[in-house]
């Protein structure tokens, strides 16, 4: 069986929110260290495991409602902490200027080829997953030079961008190759990077610019948290209703739905095709409907309101209930660390072959998340920085020699 990545964006290669203090509310407790960041990593990082390891969907039950929870999401909410990982770097509240801005800068761009470079080498290990940190690298590329915009503007640039990057997508399938795509044991080329990739740049860098924005807000604020999370209902109701809507009111995007959960070379496991470009991108019609890697107007904003949801809900969360952050600290320390968790288990499931595997998906499932989170957490006792975000640490030391 081959299954769809859903392999959310992994942050951690940023600075850890639990040591960034930037702008103004940098004192405010809990907020100016936005540990909940973390929290909202760990709990992305248990949803791509389940999306790339875990049963069936259609199991239906409790678990099965768990599984398709994290179909798309999790991806989604990684791309929109991606935002976050930039705004850290570059300033969260007050973006860098002068000599900081341009060593900032720099930070990101290390950190993007590397990512690239990484994602290569993932991708060639011929796992059934789409890994997405090459695409993740482009992403920090392409959102940079908006980095000293304000929280309106970015919000602006990635409503315009959701409405126009998944049509203009859909206009280059013939250009860009129709339906024909890269398989999954192929390295990431550009065209699949901007187009035909598992995470086309075209529709999800407004992921990465929706969490610039959020970055940019006054975080420390109950009334902008609630506004927060008032726009992330918003952009969820109108997202899932609008196409629950469409799909029954506008002829042929039902059926269009109906092929594409029906056609051949569906995952067993995922909730989407081992294709690329949107799945409902073969009619104008389907382009309304809002499942997880549409590549869909509607599927972009629904899943961009989860993701605030999620991440405002963290963040209150930390601050309003310390119980609950020593609770939360093994979830925690998986986020502060979730690109090695993220390398963790592509490797994992590259050694344990967990296609062929005769061990039920719920135990390898359960089996990862126990591990990482047993690692995560005696690691971050004696180190405050996973390995990898360690190296990439070192690797992004080399932007202090820019003057």
């Amino acid at each position: 069986m081959t299954r769809h990545p859903d392999s959310p964006p992994p942050t951690a290669d940023a600075p850890s929110p639990e040591r960034e203090r930037s702008g103004p509310s940098a004192g405010a407790p809990g907020v100016g260290r936005l540990i909940g960041l973390d929290l909202a990593r760990g709990l992305a990082v248990f949803g791509m495991y389940a999306v790339h390891v875990g049963p069936a969907p259609s199991q239906g039950g409790v678990i099965g409602f768990l599984m398709e929870l994290a179909q798309g999401r999790s991806s989604a909410l990684f791309a929109v902490l991606a935002g976050f990982a930039v705004a850290l770097i570059t300033g969260r509240r007050t973006p860098k200027t002068g000599l900081a801005g341009r060593q900032a800068v720099a930070k990101v761009i290390i950190r993007a080829v590397i990512l690239l470079a990484l994602g290569t080498a993932l991708t060639l290990t011929g796992t059934p997953v789409v890994p997405i940190l090459a695409f993740y690298g482009l992403f920090f590329l392409l959102v940079l030079p908006l980095y000293r915009l304000g929280a309106k503007p970015l919000a602006l640039i990635a409503a315009g961008w959701a409405l126009v990057g998944p049509q203009l997508l859909y206009a280059l399938k013939p250009v860009v190759g129709g339906r024909v795509f890269l398989s999954y044991g192929q390295a990431d080329g550009p065209v699949s990077l901007f187009f035909t990739g598992g995470y086309p740049a075209l529709t999800w860098v407004p992921f990465v610019i929706a969490g610039m924005a959020v970055a940019r807000c006054d975080l420390a604020a109950k009334a902008v948290r609630m506004r927060l999370a008032l726009t992330g209902v918003a952009l969820a109701v109108t997202g899932y209703g609008g196409s629950w809507l469409a799909v029954r009111l506008v002829p042929g995007a039902a059926e269009a739905v109906r092929k594409a959960e029906e056609g051949p070379g569906r995952s067993s496991v995922s909730s989407v095709p081992p294709d690329s470009i949107g799945i409902f991108g073969d009619t104008p019609a389907g382009m309304l409907a809002s499942a997880p890697h549409s590549e869909a107007t509607l599927s972009i904003m629904a899943a961009t309101g989860v993701a605030i949801l999620v991440i405002t809900a963290c963040l209150a969360a930390m601050d309003a209930v310390p119980r609950l952050r020593r609770l939360a600290k093994p979830v925690i320390a998986v986020g502060s660390m979730s690109l090695t968790a993220y390398v963790y288990h592509i490797v994992a499931i590259w050694l344990l072959d967990t296609e062929t595997s005769a061990v039920p998906p719920l135990h390898i499932l359960l089996g990862l998340i126990a591990s990482v989170t047993v690692l995560a957490t005696l690691w971050s006792r004696f180190v405050k920085r996973g390995p990898l975000e360690w190296l990439m640490g070192r690797a992004t030391g080399l932007a202090r020699h820019i003057r």
